[in-house]
């Protein structure tokens, strides 16, 4: 079992989603990134429904990172209320978490 890290969910417009991502690894905020590339959404935003196509990208981080990634979306991505969702990952291959918490010092 493990509760030292996460996959955090952003969802961010398609044509800034690489660029963002590589952003990610590049200061290490993740071990790895991934994008799927084709989201279409559909939410409430100042009082009425829009819809946008976006990308999601999943990001693989330890808890020691998981603020400053936080900070670093909340700061530097395009919308004024960013998705920022993380999810502990309770369980995984040992080697596979450790490579995350090692990436991500």
């Amino acid at each position: 079992m493990s509760d030292d890290t996460y996959i955090v969910f952003v969802s961010i417009p398609r044509d800034e989603a690489r660029a963002f991502a590589k952003k990610l690894i590049d200061k290490r905020l993740g071990a790895c990134v991934n994008i799927i590339p084709k989201m279409e959404s559909f939410y409430w935003w100042d009082d009425k429904v829009l819809e946008d196509s976006e990308s999601l990208l999943l990001v693989k981080t330890s808890a020691a990172r998981y603020e400053e990634l936080r900070d670093y979306v909340e700061t530097h991505h395009p919308y004024d209320l960013p998705e920022v969702v993380a999810v502990s990952m309770a369980d995984g291959l040992p080697d596979y978490l450790a490579w995350i918490r090692r990436e991500t010092k």
